[in-house]
């Protein structure tokens, strides 16, 4: 080997090594970014929790003259742990649940005493209650868990509702410094819902381009696994962002984020409409690929624009703006695609046309367009302005 094949094979180890340590280091920021964000709200939570604690003793203890209210502040931090990034139906469920578990374990224990078939007597009657009064999965186990914790760690003394009245206290201690004294903050918790399943959308789509311009199946198929994995981020977006949206309600202090909250809120459905119609995109470039279809390279290029629009849709959103710069990208997505008819495309790549289309408008909805006006902005980006649904110029529909 020559000398200078010598010093350009070392030149290229040299560059694949500083290539894998950029990676490391990107991904060890990225980890301790997401470790850091974890430990803030876990720290905040911390506070929640005392603060409802020593809130719900005081109240008890101090205030009603309870002599050892140990429900009360078990109650509060069981709401407020039990219930984070949940609605306030599900807290108050929650509530309940430990109340009537408590109240059925300290009236039936009473009265006929501690043992094995009383603990099955009293688990039975607490998750009928909670059922009969129309409770979801969380009040039902909560009532049957502090029934049992009512029958075999405490003994019945004095009056059987005290306890039970130690645990509204504390629920209601719990749902008030959650929604109201020291709510997290509404916007944080949807953000960090939302970027996982928006990274996964573009991240997807960049890989798709990328293998659809080399026709690589594999990766395509790949990423359609990937992103029906990504159901259950989506899924945590959407219930975060119907918490968010009831939270910042009941917490006056949070009302100053509605209007960053709003783009989240409004447009989670809308992303999701985008990811199922990406999935039709994917399968649809299977089968081109698999019918040996001519792909023009303005395909792949429409896609990868789908890419960027979903990156500057989550950075416009983390910032709080209205997400002119993701609207845009959007529409080139729209105008790109349309190109390939003039390059020549078979039946398949004229659905991939059409589903970079509807993702475009279900894109266009996420940045606050309205319904009816998005499909007429993607008509405009691809020319179409002014024709029928018929294609054809100047001609209508009969009625």
């Amino acid at each position: 080997m020559t000398r200078s094949a010598q010093r350009g094979n070392s030149d290229e180890r040299q560059r694949g090594l500083a290539a894998a340590l950029a990676q490391v280091r990107g991904s060890s920021r990225t980890r301790a970014q997401a470790s850091w964000s974890r430990v803030r709200i876990g720290f905040f939570l911390a506070v929640q929790a005392g603060v409802a604690a020593g809130l719900a003793w005081f109240l008890a203890h101090d205030v009603i003259g309870r002599a050892n209210p140990f429900f009360a502040p078990v109650a509060a931090v069981i709401t407020l742990a039990a219930s984070v990034g949940a609605r306030v139906r599900r807290a108050a469920e929650l509530v309940l649940g430990v109340a009537i578990g408590i109240g059925i374990g300290d009236a039936i224990i009473l009265l006929i005493g501690t043992g094995p078939w009383q603990i099955a007597l009293v688990v039975m009657l607490a998750i009928v209650v909670a059922t009969a009064l129309g409770g979801g999965p969380s009040m039902v186990v909560q009532s049957a868990s502090s029934a049992v914790l009512v029958a075999t760690l405490t003994s019945a003394t004095g009056v059987p509702w005290t306890r039970f009245i130690d645990a509204l206290v504390g629920g209601a201690v719990g749902l008030t410094v959650m929604t109201v004294l020291l709510p997290l903050n509404p916007l944080t918790i949807v953000r960090h819902a939302a970027e996982p399943a928006l990274r996964a959308l573009a991240d997807g789509l960049r890989t798709v381009a990328e293998a659809l311009a080399e026709r690589d199946e594999a990766r395509i198929l790949a990423v359609l696994d990937e992103l029906r994995g990504a159901e259950a981020a989506f899924a945590g977006y959407a219930a975060a962002a119907a918490a968010a949206k009831e939270n910042v309600a009941f917490a006056p202090v949070r009302w100053r984020t509605r209007g960053a909250l709003a783009q989240y809120v409004d447009g989670a459905n809308q992303v999701t409409y985008a990811l199922r119609n990406i999935r039709v995109l994917i399968r649809r470039v299977l089968t081109a690929l698999d019918d040996g279809e001519s792909v023009p390279a303005v395909l792949p290029a429409s896609i990868e624009l789908l890419a960027d629009a979903v990156d500057l849709l989550q950075h416009d959103w983390a910032k709080g703006i209205e997400p002119l710069a993701a609207r845009e990208q959007a529409l080139r997505a729209a105008a790109e695609s349309g190109k390939a008819y003039g390059e020549g495309v078979g039946f398949s790549g004229g659905v991939i046309v059409a589903q970079v289309r509807t993702t475009v408008s279900d894109l266009l909805r996420a940045t606050g367009v309205e319904y009816g006006e998005a499909p007429r902005m993607v008509r405009r980006a691809a020319g179409w302005h002014g024709r029928s649904r018929g294609g054809r110029r100047g001609r209508t529909r009969s009625p």
